[in-house]
């Protein structure tokens, strides 16, 4: 089925593309695992094994097969958009979200634009829009999870909005922006304090990635099987 810019079986065109391994042919024999967000999901910046994705990715692998499907600049509308896409065609039966921040959105003309919070198409939107919108999004997630009997995860890249998901399978408290630098006293003996970023100088870089993971897998790795 299409509909305008939305599909159940074609993931939306990509300049950038989508960091996962072909899906045609689609191998079988084991559960697909859809992972979505934005540029930090995708990993600009970075190798093709030093992003949070690529660690996770390491995790039961015997069973389950991720897929990357973050996407440069997306914001929830477009996540959501990608997931639809992806429901004959990767047939999830887990769904990772890593939403972004929730003053973007997706802009449908003749060719889907990407919006930023500071795009002059958002000047009369507010915090209150924002809250809405994204909880739009969360509720269509939510719906495809039910309707299609799959599982889903949540974490946020730079800001989190878990207060406002409650009850839902959130990774509280840590976002990819602030899981570094930390503090351990059983494993430092000075505070880390210089700066991570990636080889763009602008994301966040390697040990934001591999930390995040690893807080996302102590959570979450008995539930992803």
């Amino acid at each position: 089925m299409k509909f305008g810019h939305y599909s159940d079986r074609g993931l939306p065109e990509s300049e950038a593309g989508y960091r996962c391994p072909s899906w045609d042919p689609m191998p079988t024999g084991k559960k697909n695992v859809v992972v979505l967000g934005c540029s930090h999901t995708y990993g600009i910046g970075h190798q093709d094994d030093t992003h949070w994705v690529a660690h996770l990715s390491k995790h039961n692998t015997e069973r389950l097969r991720y897929w990357n499907l973050g996407q440069p600049g997306a914001s929830a509308d477009k996540i959501v958009r990608i997931l639809h896409g992806a429901q004959k065609l990767l047939d999830p039966k887990i769904i990772i979200v890593c939403w972004p921040l929730w003053s973007r959105r997706e802009r449908l003309e003749a060719e889907p634009r990407s919006l930023t919070g500071n795009d002059e198409h958002l000047k009369i939107e507010t915090d209150e829009t924002d809250k809405n919108n994204f909880l739009k999004n969360v509720y269509f997630l939510e719906k495809f999870r039910e309707e299609n009997r799959c599982e889903t995860f949540h974490c946020f890249a730079d800001e989190s909005y878990q207060d406002h998901i409650k009850g839902l399978k959130v990774l509280e408290d840590y976002t990819i922006k602030n899981c570094w630098p930390y503090w351990d006293k059983f494993e430092q003996r000075v505070p880390y304090d210089k700066p991570s970023l990636a080889s763009d100088n602008e994301h966040y870089g390697v040990e934001h990635h591999e930390r995040f993971a690893k807080l996302f897998l102590e959570k979450f790795h008995r539930k992803l099987r």
